[in-house]
């Protein structure tokens, strides 16, 4: 059980999406915590105790509490401290954007991974493509009136739906650029120019039992 006065302890994969986006509203809310980086094949049997569903992100708290689920993350950060004001949406609601949210988790995420992985689904790559397009082409209509999904600045929505917007973009880059989306290319390369990106982004060794962990974000 951490001490009292430990940090809260984050387990992290850098380039899962859930994971860069818990990271990110880190920053945002400027929440230090203790960063473990894992590797999949060989996660560490005190993440698995902490979250025997074995993915990543897990944010362990100093009271032993623990967080396993990426919005859960980024909400409980931002609901401490939101300078950012991630949870205050010019326009539409919170609930509206948690509903954005969920429709990128349960809808465009299948889509997502049938398209970045053909040969383990049936359907082909093309019809996985044009599934998730549909979705993206909603976040272009949204982009058409104001510079964010939710107004003049960035929300919750937007640091959550970035990370999964980026793979798919990267599947074929060549591509995704020739669409007719030159708002959503707008903001998907404005987010990942960003010093908070950066930020959120620098490689760490795998944690080891027994070492530190790297103190977050820096």
């Amino acid at each position: 059980m951490p001490s009292a006065t430990a940090l809260p302890v984050l387990y992290s994969f850098r380039r899962c999406p859930y994971a860069m986006r818990a990271r990110l509203a880190l920053i945002a809310s400027d929440t230090r915590c203790e960063l473990r980086e894992i590797v999949l094949r060989d996660k560490p049997a005190e993440m698995l105790a902490a979250s025997p569903k074995g993915t990543v992100p897990v944010l362990v708290m100093a009271d032993g509490t623990v967080l396993e689920q990426s919005l859960d993350i980024m909400q409980w950060a931002l609901r401490r401290k939101d300078p950012q004001r991630w949870l205050q949406p010019e326009t539409g609601t919170l609930e509206e954007l948690l509903a954005l949210v969920a429709a990128c988790d349960g809808d465009f995420k299948p889509q997502l991974d049938r398209y970045k992985y053909p040969g383990r689904f049936d359907d082909a790559e093309h019809a996985a493509r044009e599934r998730g397009a549909a979705f993206l082409r909603e976040l272009e209509t949204r982009l058409s009136a104001a510079p964010y999904l939710a107004g003049s600045h960035a929300t919750l929505a937007d640091a959550a739906l970035m990370p999964f917007v980026r793979q798919f973009a990267m599947v074929h880059m060549a591509w995704f650029a020739a669409q007719p989306w030159p708002r959503l290319n707008a903001w998907l390369s404005a987010w990942t120019a960003s010093e908070l990106f950066a930020r959120a982004m620098p490689k760490y060794a795998a944690w080891k039992p027994g070492e530190a962990g790297i103190g977050f974000p820096r």
